[in-house]
């Protein structure tokens, strides 16, 4: 294989570890998937689908528009330049998401509050009624999850960028090495969703064995609250 060179072999190590580091330290690869899962209810097995759907396109995005600007004769600069303007708008799409998220949590948790009625009969007895306008009004689709908390996720992680994938594109791409560009982003897009399908499965086993508590109830507005962090973070480049 003579587009297996030192130097792609030397950057595939490189893109291993990069990934491995980059997905480790970036908790917006990982902690809205786990969030998310524990308020729906997800399977392990959806968890990791979506974690991996999200993962796919998290990578793909970057290293087409990585393609697209070294084929138009981009210089490295301005594709960090490009990849920081994708991460602002991946960072306001994540916090958008994160608070409308709470937003709604909040409004489902004071729908589902008791409130305590005295009726009275026609005989003159007396008792308390306790109902919640949540039962009165509920909304299957919403209660359990739908696909938008999923593709909303996915169209962030779509939007976010990898900014330590494109220094490794370059010398391949330059190169006119296209076996060792695709080997170098496959080590480096198996390594980043293995990584974050791993600390997923984790999370989500760990929490699996929690027995249930009253805080449970606020479980909604926690994942709202986490994902909108991730957005803070991500904005003040955390």
């Amino acid at each position: 294989m003579e587009w297996l060179t030192p130097q792609i072999q030397a950057l595939a190590w490189t893109a291993m570890v990069v990934g491995f580091v980059h997905t480790v330290l970036g908790p917006d690869h990982y902690l809205p998937f786990i969030a998310l899962s524990r308020a729906r209810r997800w399977s392990l097995t959806r968890t990791l689908a979506v974690t991996g759907f999200c993962g796919v396109g998290h990578v793909l995005g970057s290293v087409f528009i990585g393609l697209l600007g070294l084929a138009a004769g981009a210089a490295l600069n301005q594709l960090v330049e490009l990849e920081s303007l994708r991460g602002q708008l991946a960072s306001w799409a994540m916090l958008s998401f994160g608070l409308v998220y709470t937003a709604w949590s909040v409004r489902q948790l004071w729908r589902k509050r008791e409130h305590k009625h005295v009726h009275v009969h026609s005989d003159g007895t007396a008792h308390l009624h306790v109902h919640s306008h949540q039962s009165e009004h509920a909304h299957p689709h919403l209660e359990n999850g739908g696909a938008l908390g999923p593709w909303a996720i996915f169209i962030v992680f779509v939007l976010g960028p990898c900014e330590a994938l494109i220094p490794i594109l370059m010398y391949p791409a330059a190169a006119h090495n296209y076996a060792g560009l695709a080997w170098v982003v496959l080590i480096f897009g198996v390594t980043t969703i293995a990584t974050m399908a791993g600390i997923v499965t984790l999370a989500v086993r760990g929490l699996a064995g929690l027995k249930p508590h009253h805080w449970d109830r606020y479980v909604h507005v926690v994942t709202g609250a986490t994902i909108s962090l991730c957005g803070a973070f991500m904005l003040v480049g955390f």
